[in-house]
């Protein structure tokens, strides 16, 4: 920092806000900490009474702090994703579609860890809304070195750091297995819960069928529904351990390859995820879906409806953060559950 005439200041960076007072018309900032001055300042400037103005040397071996948070912009923003106009060092993006919000939490961690750097973002695999604000960036001082900006993009890499997924798949069929259903014995009541989770990812269901507790049925039903051409296949019951549980068994007979059965999530603990060869995902959802109001479900669809694959790890890694504490007003998506 060092003081220098007003008329010698263009192209240095003000180290403090400057106020001005009109009486009776303004009295607030004028310029503001970290502003560039430019040639049509300087009269505005000296109207205001500052004959010299206290600045920060801007030279080749440094960056503007707008400049530097531009490069932070630049190595996260990616396609569906819009840039706020940079304002005190600050760039924040917002998502241009919904869809599903996804970081590389490895190299954000290696940017964040040079100092004077920050990116802040939402949790990766965030369901989000067109709108919502995804990240924000900035540099900590108003002057950075340029060297640590190149670090930052080296520790980047060539890819941006996030990426927002828009939801794709349209159409599901649902399954509904179980005797009881089946005979008329009870009413099907997880269907419709089913159908509303559904909606909010713009999917519409376009099959449903009511099957018994054979196994050969059950299969018989998902392969139906993948001939109708649905872009999700859903059963729902008989995903426990009884002897007149065939859900999970007739899943893999359908023809699909299991990605797991179980899954370390409370509730949600029997879920059985799969894919039929073509990539079409058939999802055996647990009777807790029916009455929790979040569950593996709920972490897991939002993936689903952007086309993501989901494989073991994704599943087993859901562990930490994977505990519904089962608050009396439930506040999910806005709380830590499945969020590690």
């Amino acid at each position: 920092m060092r003081l220098i005439r007003t008329e010698d200041a263009v192209g240095h960076v003000l180290c403090h806000d400057l106020t001005q007072i009109i009486p009776g018309v303004v009295k607030g900032p004028r310029f503001r900490k970290g502003h560039i001055v430019t040639e049509e300042d300087i009269p505005v400037l000296l109207s205001m009474g500052k004959d010299n103005l206290y600045v920060w040397e801007k030279d080749d071996t440094m960056y503007h702090e707008n400049e530097a948070a531009q490069i932070l912009c630049d190595v996260c923003q990616n396609e569906h994703m819009k840039a706020s106009e940079v304002k005190e060092g600050k760039i924040e993006l917002s998502a241009e579609c919904a869809g599903v919000f996804q970081v590389d939490v490895e190299r954000l961690d290696a940017v964040n860890d040079i100092d004077q750097v920050m990116i802040a973002v939402r949790h990766t695999n965030s369901p989000v809304k067109k709108g919502d604000k995804l990240l924000g960036t900035r540099v900590i001082p108003l002057v950075i070195k340029k060297e640590k900006m190149e670090l930052v993009k080296e520790r980047a890499g060539a890819t941006p750091l996030c990426r927002l997924v828009p939801y794709r798949l349209k159409t599901a069929g649902i399954v509904t297995t179980g005797n009881e259903v089946f005979y008329g014995r009870i009413q099907d009541t997880f269907t419709p819960v089913v159908e509303k989770k559904l909606q909010v990812y713009g999917i519409e269901v376009k099959e449903h069928q009511i099957v018994g507790d054979k196994k050969e049925d059950i299969a018989a039903a998902i392969r139906e529904m993948k001939e109708k051409g649905v872009d999700l296949i859903i059963a729902t019951g008989g995903m426990s351990v009884d002897p007149d549980d065939q859900t999970p068994g007739a899943i893999r007979e359908a023809g699909t390859e299991v990605v797991t059965y179980g899954a370390p999530v409370l509730p949600g603990a029997m879920l059985c995820l799969a894919y039929f060869p073509d990539g079409t995902p058939v999802m055996g959802l647990p009777g807790c879906v029916m009455y929790a109001k979040a569950t593996i479900f709920d972490l897991l669809l939002p993936r689903v409806a952007a086309g993501i694959p989901i494989s073991r790890k994704d599943i087993t890694t859901l562990g930490h953060g994977g505990l519904c504490l089962g608050c009396p007003e439930c506040h999910y998506p806005d709380c830590g559950f499945g969020k590690g």
